[in-house]
């Protein structure tokens, strides 16, 4: 079983709070590197909430400026 499973499993009924844990921790890379690297962490971020389903059920969020 990968680690990428395990995870699934852990967060299986949460994958709201997973996907705002996401969108946290890409805004605190943010603020630390000051946008630098913004597109690059918004990528980052819809990926990994798309493998761990914390995506479903919310609305389309705004572009961040």
């Amino acid at each position: 079983m990968s680690v990428m499973d395990k995870l699934k499993q852990m967060l299986k009924g949460h994958e709201d709070q997973a996907g705002k844990g996401v969108d946290k921790a890409g805004d605190f890379v943010d603020s630390k590197t000051q946008g630098k690297y913004s597109s690059q962490v918004d990528t980052a971020q819809d990926k990994l909430k798309e493998q761990l389903g914390g995506d479903r059920g919310q609305e389309e969020q705004p572009p961040k400026s």
